[in-house]
């Protein structure tokens, strides 16, 4: 899969980063097949918001195809439409199944005719202005718009739901609830010998997150399905049933996940070894892990942090490097 980020001059670091982050933890946990790039109008670093410059890392005249276009527009929204940007977006557009137009990012594609007809939200703040500037596009208060080609967010909030929804669509809802756990845990900021376990980050309020909870307080030791059970009120099989309807895997098999994301998490982020890490994850030894980690991930946990950790890697941001 993918992705283009078109930035333009003003864009919200933090709606880029609620867009991208959930993409980037998903391949890191699974290594699936995907690449994003970060494009710009001019092939040359633009200013954040907050006066942050990022500079590309792919030219415009690299873009063939992406199965998803973001185009991310905040501050200076309405001197955007210009007859070179418009031409930019619509090749763009042109060449990509999906569109999504971040935080004031819909009001540069309005401009083109594309969304004529087409129902749209956007940051709270300029949906008055757009709906008198655009009276043929709907405009819902919705969070987030899935519909057809042309989707749509409005604040980070926004867009960190409409990237874990995009997430569940194409990959699963396991994957999704997985990919959220980096925006919950807390665990890089604590002493080493405080780390706990936290619960996933669900999208929506459910029945299943009290029993993801009582998961993440027990990754030290694991409870047996049935005792998970009766702690939860619930019986077994509708247990079963329960994870098979929204997430579409079992009990079983989401426990094991959350106790090999944070074995991952511990690997990456403290000096403990493999031992001490496999004891704090539930697993009876170091060879237990390892084997349970190649089987979920397709590789050892030791090799999975060097894969995910190349020394080469080029910094999207100037001054990053350290």
């Amino acid at each position: 899969m993918k992705v283009t980020f078109l930035l333009f001059e003003g864009f919200s670091n933090l709606v880029l980063s609620c867009l991208l982050e959930p993409i980037r933890m998903l391949r890191e946990l699974y290594q699936d097949e995907i690449e994003w790039r970060v494009v710009t109008p001019t092939d040359t670093p633009v200013p954040s918001s907050s006066n942050l410059h990022l500079a590309p890392n792919a030219r415009i005249e690299d873009i063939e195809a992406s199965d998803l276009l973001v185009v991310i527009s905040s501050n200076g929204y309405r001197q955007h439409p210009t007859p070179e940007n418009q031409r930019l977006v619509m090749q763009l557009v042109r060449q990509s199944q999906i569109v999504v137009g971040a935080d004031a990012g819909v009001w540069l594609l309005a401009s083109t005719g594309l969304l004529d007809e087409q129902t749209v939200t956007m940051h709270w703040a300029i949906m008055s202005e757009f709906a008198e500037t655009y009276p043929h596009i709907q405009v819902t208060q919705e969070k987030y718009v899935m519909e057809g080609k042309f989707w749509s967010c409005g604040g980070a909030s926004t867009a960190l739901d409409l990237s874990l929804a995009f997430i569940k669509e194409r990959f699963g809802p396991a994957k999704a609830y997985m990919a959220s756990s980096m925006f919950t845990s807390d665990g890089t900021l604590q002493r080493q010998e405080e780390r706990t376990p936290t619960a996933l980050h669900t999208p929506r309020k459910g029945r299943v997150e009290p029993v993801i909870s009582i998961m993440a307080e027990t990754i030290e030791h694991p409870l047996s399905l049935p005792a998970l059970a009766e702690r939860a009120h619930i019986s077994p099989r509708s247990l079963n049933r329960l994870f098979r309807a929204e997430l579409g895997m079992s009990p079983g098999q989401y426990y094991q996940q959350l106790r090999l994301s944070n074995a991952r998490e511990l690997s990456e982020n403290t000096d403990l070894d493999l031992r001490e890490i496999a004891f704090r994850c539930g697993y009876a030894d170091a060879a237990s892990l390892t084997k349970a980690f190649r089987r979920v991930f397709g590789q050892p946990i030791r090799q999975y942090q060097k894969t995910i950790h190349p020394a080469n890697t080029r910094p999207l941001f100037k001054g990053s490097e350290n």
